[in-house]
């Protein structure tokens, strides 16, 4: 059986009074002495549904968008039709949305302690940019506070997740490409961090091994996630005279956008020369030239998909946490 309220006063040399402020978010007790008995509360088992029945009442939901490095979870139009899915769903189930950035720099503590004194229903966290550690003091949130964690997969916590099936989408798209070439794939991958992106690769290079093929023989370009950025690095590795494969799979659009740009600056044809695929489906795939063969995600729906799970946990707060796998699959246009 968990601590109570009155056994984590006397542990903790505080009043009761104190507690309850704490533990209810409530003004009255600093930011450290918080920090200290929420901390205590979790390590000796508090059970905090005693005191978040109360924001059932709330119809305010918070969307907290993390960025690290701001290429991905920035205005792009992943993040914007991600936005519109919760945005819906939030009308269609009577919440008010408020959205609100982090940034690795800030005093994310601090910015968590204050959600956490919000009358907030329930949070959405966006995790795309995050790692390990950056999970930190949302762990402890995530027991005052219904949560539902966003476009990232965490095996190591019990947040509920909704996520794509990144690994699958990967694969079908490196089959696709090999069937259509009979050729090994090259791998266009993001420069920076993104734990979605590591597992493209676990399923690019998976594809690749069922093939028959060495995975170590797959040319592997490094370029930054954004149509500018990743056309810069391309070019600069083609005038370099780096070795360019047959076809490539890209670990979004935007690269693989960015990437075919400088083919052609260069004098490639897509897909004669050079087969490229992409990943998200992002309205310039229908419009680039040649029209881009992509993995197809349906955006939209995984932002209402969180929305509805949050709503749910916020009327049960006995939910058992779930993982919500979205499927992909191949949009077939012209790149490839």
């Amino acid at each position: 059986m968990g601590i109570t309220g009155k056994e984590l006063a006397a542990l903790l040399n505080l009043s009761e009074a104190a507690i309850s402020m704490a533990l209810r978010n409530k003004q009255g007790v600093s930011t450290e002495t918080r920090k200290r008995i929420l901390e205590a509360a979790e390590k000796h088992g508090y059970d905090f549904s005693t005191v978040t029945k109360t924001r059932k009442a709330s119809r305010h939901v918070t969307f907290i968008v993390y960025k690290r490095q701001g290429a991905v979870v920035s205005e792009t139009p992943f993040f914007s039709t991600l936005s519109e899915g919760i945005e819906t769903a939030c009308t269609e189930l009577n919440y008010k949305l408020h959205i609100t950035y982090i940034h690795k720099d800030d005093d994310v503590q601090k910015k968590v302690d204050d959600i956490a004194a919000s009358d907030s229903a329930g949070i959405i966290l966006l995790g795309t940019e995050m790692q390990l550690e950056d999970f930190r003091p949302f762990n402890a949130l995530r027991l005052r506070i219904p949560l539902v964690l966003l476009d990232v997969n965490l095996d190591f916590t019990e947040f509920d997740c909704v996520l794509i099936n990144n690994v699958q989408g990967a694969y079908d798209a490196t089959n696709y490409l090999i069937s259509r070439t009979k050729k090994q794939p090259g791998h266009l991958r993001s420069s920076y961090f993104i734990g979605n992106f590591d597992k493209r690769a676990e399923g690019f290079y998976k594809s690749v091994r069922m093939h028959g093929m060495s995975a170590s023989k797959s040319v592997v370009h490094k370029l930054t996630p954004s149509v500018e950025g990743a056309f810069v690095d391309m070019m600069e590795l083609l005038e370099q005279n780096e070795e360019v494969a047959p076809c490539y799979f890209a670990d979004n659009d935007l690269i693989a956008v960015g990437a075919i740009k400088a083919f052609q600056k260069k004098g490639f044809r897509v897909p004669d020369d050079i087969s490229v695929i992409g990943f998200d489906d992002l309205p310039m795939a229908s419009y680039f030239e040649p029209t881009l063969t992509t993995v197809h995600v349906p955006i939209k729906y995984m932002g209402e998909m969180a929305v509805k799970r949050l709503n749910e946990i916020i009327n049960d707060n006995n939910q058992v946490p779930i993982k919500i796998l979205v499927s992909t699959k191949i949009k077939k246009r012209r790149s490839a």
